[in-house]
């Protein structure tokens, strides 16, 4: 089994929320699978689900509604009418930078004075920093203008006060309880604020200041609202789907160069982008550039109008997102690999590491979170400053940001929210931390389990999925926080085919039959799993469905979620010569049934799996298996040995080899005819040498060595020859006797039936004849 089902949650569909007639409405208007997913996101009339699909200008909030606004239009106006230099002060990531572009815009739109500052995560940290106002204001700076961050930039806000400078804030992070002495704080949760909708983006507070300063709605920025909203994962409802979706719109017909240079050097076909387009593909390249630097360019890309300028900063932000990448994997793997060796009881991982690239620790905490489903905390160590810098990730069942604030005097310093935070603190507290955070987690969660649940909207079956059910699906996008792309189940069905795909096998594909209909299925990142499939293995597995096309092809794919395989699973590695595949399953039991092949390849078993040798059933009452997975290396002489293994194991997965040295089974049984020729030769010869001429004596009879030699074992059972120092002679007047009783016969049949049945037979009978041994009553 890959994973267990306690994890997957059913929705229940909300019918009783909606009367007969709209029931009856709804299903006239739209398939009930659309009609089912609608409920679920409270939409119980055509007219909520209409309105829902088309958000208009009502969904758009006054920008006035947000606590002083009045008062920061008012501050910048001014600042224009004495041609002050208003710096815009933003963030390094995509939202940080959407923002900053678009009140850089606005400003110039209105004729401001205007210039940029995105702080270098590295020498500048995150949000307002004292030693770079103290240089803005001395470089001429008449008025700072926050984008994404400001709220917790008490000392930097003050230190402008003293040198007469205002600060105005736009920021949508968590508010501390103290706010800091800014001239205008515009942020959705302000407390002394109405705002309607709680949830903006920082790029979408910027843009509603943008839209005050210009009093109109400047749809051309809508483009890059719907790129920083997405990539900064906040709510997908309300004015947030309004501004995306519409976005989306601008962002496919976008004359933005730097946009379109983007696009092009990232293989994205512009005029079809969507939410997923940003999320896996705009937004990371757009981060990538302040994870491992300045991420002024970024800037300069979405707001310059020089082509050749465009095509160059494309061309590097692209290059920078591809060293990101590969940063990313080399640190997911070591902290990966201090979580097996050292922390996998940790309710909350804390993983702290000398030289590991700050910029990337975010993309890192998320990976060990989807793989562990536990939240997480990576931090590098500074030995020579003697702290600890980083960023976490957490679940939607471990408030991360009220749990730093109960380790708050134990950090220098941390910002966030309840999914994602940001820290830094003394390496020696790193362990106190640990501890307290893990309590932290017991006090709040207790016993429950943290592991994010797969939450599944609709179970399916693969005959109901068709391209244009996928389309009428879409109509519920742009999907993402709070409007999440429909998961669906689908259980019990046959795998058909099983692919390790990409350039470095990292993905597995999967062809799904149910009856008489086929699905595909694509698992990023999940190709480890193959080898925990079986061949025409039945699975039930969810993930989100899409459509795949191809040369103009047309046809739905699942993108896989997760799955789960029931029963123990068969692995064939049967060959000539031992898989040297074999070798590399760690945390498994290693069965031998021959010892001349366990003492040659035991030591090739891993250091943290078990071996052992079975030659008889008293091996096997003292084996107890340690692990939920069994190899059998190489081929018993028996059926029946097997069998009593099977009967008492309880594996998860078996890995059959089956390997053997010399094969019983091509060479056969041999003949009465064969019995009776060798017979007559001994009868009519005397001392035969059988230790030094055997070969000579197997070419003249024409019989294979093998099968001579048991031959003769046979007749010496039986007392039909003598053998004395090699000599061989025939005894006179013998009984006449049933050869196939013998033991030797006896032995070589059992060696030949579990040959036919392990060895030479079809996979699908093997598996069917091992499962059966192990639902044996005992």
């Amino acid at each position: 089994m890959l994973t267990t089902e306690d994890k997957w949650k059913v929705k229940k569909i909300p019918f009783d929320s909606i009367d007969k007639e709209e029931k009856k409405e709804l299903e006239t208007s739209y398939t009930p699978l659309f009609v089912s997913l609608c409920l679920q996101r409270g939409l119980n009339s055509v007219e909520k689900v209409q309105n829902f699909m088309n958000p208009d200008d009502t969904w758009i909030h006054d920008p006035y509604l947000l606590k002083d606004m009045d008062k920061a239009v008012s501050r910048v106006m001014e600042a224009i009418e004495k041609s002050e230099l208003i710096t815009v002060y933003g963030d390094y990531d995509a939202d940080g930078i959407t923002s900053t572009a678009v009140l850089k815009e606005a400003i110039e739109m209105i004729g401001g004075d205007v210039n940029y500052y995105i702080p270098n995560r590295f020498t500048d940290g995150y949000g307002p920093n004292t030693t770079v106002f103290e240089k803005l204001i001395s470089e001429g700076t008449g008025l700072i203008l926050t984008c994404d961050n400001g709220v917790a930039g008490h000392e930097a806000i003050s230190r402008a006060n003293e040198l007469g400078i205002d600060v105005i804030v736009t920021d949508h992070h968590e508010l501390q309880s103290t706010l800091p002495d800014a001239y205008a704080i515009i942020h959705p949760k302000h407390p002394e604020g109405h705002y309607p909708f709680k949830d903006l983006a920082g790029v979408g507070i910027a843009f509603k200041l943008a839209t005050a300063l210009l009093g109109e709605i400047p749809l051309e920025m809508l483009d890059l609202v719907a790129i920083g909203t997405v990539a900064d994962l906040v709510s997908l409802t309300g004015e947030n789907r309004a501004l995306v979706k519409q976005g989306l719109v601008i962002l496919r017909e976008s004359q933005r160069i730097g946009l379109m240079a983007l696009c092009k050097v990232a293989s994205i076909k512009q005029n079809e982008a969507d939410e997923e387009t940003i999320g896996f593909t705009l937004a990371p390249r757009l981060n990538a550039v302040g994870r491992l630097g300045d991420a002024a360019p970024a800037v300069e890309l979405l707001t310059t109008f020089d082509d050749e300028e465009a095509s160059k900063l494309a061309e590097m932000v692209n290059k920078k997102n591809s060293e990101r990448q590969a940063i990313v994997t080399e640190i997911t793997t070591e902290a990966l690999e201090m979580i097996d060796l050292e922390d996998s009881n940790q309710g909350i991982y804390v993983l702290a590491k000398q030289g590991w690239h700050e910029g990337v620790l975010g993309i890192v905490a998320s990976k060990i979170v989807a793989k562990t489903g536990k939240p997480a905390i990576i931090l590098t160590i500074d030995q020579e400053k003697g702290y600890a810098k980083g960023s976490g990730r957490s679940t939607l069942a471990y408030h991360l940001y009220h749990a730093l604030e109960d380790t708050e005097h134990l950090i220098t310093k941390f910002g966030g929210h309840q999914m994602a935070a940001g820290l830094t603190l003394p390496i020696e507290n790193i362990t106190a931390m640990r501890t307290e955070l893990n309590a932290f987690l017991q006090q709040k969660a207790g016993n429950n389990k943290l592991e994010e649940a797969f939450v599944i909207d609709e179970k399916l079956h693969i005959e109901e999925v068709t391209v244009k059910a996928i389309e009428e699906l879409q109509k519920l996008a742009p999907f993402g926080t709070d409007n999440p792309k429909p998961t669906f189940l689908f259980e019990q069905v046959q795998v058909q085919e099983i692919k390790r795909i990409g350039s470095e096998k990292t993905h597995l594909k999967l062809k799904l039959l149910e009856g008489d209909s086929v699905l595909d299925a694509i698992g990023f990142h999940l190709g480890t799993m193959a080898e925990n499939i079986g061949a025409q293995a039945q699975v039930s597995v969810i993930g989100k469905l899409n459509i795949n096309e191809w040369n103009s092809l047309r046809k739905p794919q699942l993108m896989l979620g997760d799955l789960v395989v029931k029963g123990t699973q068969l692995f064939d590695l049967r060959s000539t010569r031992i898989a040297t595949s074999i070798w590399q399953l760690p945390m498994a039991d290693y069965i031998f049934f021959n010892e001349k092949n366990y003492k040659e390849y035991q030591g090739n078993v891993p250091k943290n799996a078990y071996s052992y040798l079975i030659t008889n059933p008293k091996d096997i009452e003292q084996m107890t298996m340690k692990s939920s997975k069994l190899v059998l290396v190489d081929c018993p002489n028996h059926l029946d040995l097997l069998s009593e293994l099977l009967n008492n194991s309880k594996p998860s997965s078996i890995y059959v080899s089956f390997f053997n040295r010399e094969s019983i089974y091509l060479e056969g049984m041999p003949s009465r005819m064969q019995f009776s020729q060798v017979f007559k030769y001994i009868a009519t010869h005397k001392n035969i040498d059988v230790r030094h001429k055997i070969k000579n004596l197997s070419s003249h009879l024409k019989l294979k060595e093998n099968t001579l030699i048991f031959i003769i074992n046979v007749f010496f059972e039986v007392d039909f020859v003598t053998i004395q120092d090699g000599i061989m002679n025939s005894v006179p007047n013998v009984k006449k006797i049933g050869l196939i009783d013998t033991k030797v016969y006896q032995k070589r049949l059992g060696k030949f039936a579990a040959e036919e049945a392990l060895i030479y037979s079809r996979f699908a009978e093997l598996e069917s004849w091992i499962k059966s041994q192990l639902n044996k009553e005992l």
